[in-house]
């Protein structure tokens, strides 16, 4: 019993857990803010992405909005829905308002949120890697997982003053889990049964004879 006790404590590392959890969500921002600017200054439509912030704003990675394609802006209350749009903001900022030339006009650039669920998509083979080697057990692959995607959920909440609403941003989280979770624990099964299996090498004939011989002589 005592043994038993002492087996779990062992196990039970809450400092390497939170490293763990902290590395993790670290690694994945640090793989999306790699991947997510370059595609957008690419296939994004400047014009739209500079009363966002621009390619590199923090935004593209911690605002679910960003990838649900809608706009980041503040509206009057009680005027028209097209003239509640008095500014586009981004870190506290101000980058455009009203509808005067040259400054933003309510429209937003929908190849914006599929280059981000694109990176996405993309980042959870890096995280899969990730997974494999800095948690290793198949059974805890899940949980850092779905402690990773409920972290996010969390952050992006608290940086959006919003809960996500969007449909498609909650179909790309639920895809990203997916694939991450599987394709990890897989791996991670096999390198256990790889590991676990240990191949004697051949023995050679003639230590059999001369173990044969000994036996007779005994």
């Amino acid at each position: 019993m005592v043994a038993s006790s002492r087996a779990s404590n062992a196990s039970w590392d809450p400092i390497l857990l939170i490293s763990q959890i902290i590395s993790m969500q670290t690694l994945h921002y640090l793989t999306l803010s790699i991947l997510i600017p370059p595609l957008l200054s690419i296939f994004a439509e400047a014009g739209a992405l500079i009363f966002e912030g621009g390619a590199t704003n923090v935004g593209m990675i911690m605002d679910w909005r960003e990838m649900a394609g809608r706009p980041t802006v503040r509206g009057m209350q009680g005027e028209d829905r097209w003239d509640a749009y008095y500014g586009a903001w981004s870190g506290g900022k101000q980058l455009g308002s009203g509808w005067e030339e040259g400054r933003w006009d309510g429209w937003t650039d929908p190849m914006r949120g599929w280059v981000i669920a694109f990176s996405w998509m993309i980042a959870s083979f890096a995280d899969i890697y990730y997974l494999c080697i800095l948690i290793r057990r198949p059974r805890f692959i899940l949980d850092f997982a779905l402690t990773l995607a409920f972290s996010h959920l969390v952050l992006t909440t608290y940086y959006s003053a919003s809960i996500p609403t969007s449909l498609f941003f909650w179909l790309i989280i639920f895809a990203w889990s997916a694939i991450t979770v599987i394709i990890a624990e897989q791996l991670c099964v096999k390198r256990e049964m790889a590991e676990g299996l240990v191949i004697s090498p051949p023995r050679d004939e003639g230590d059999d004879l001369e173990m044969g011989e000994l036996l007779r002589r005994d």
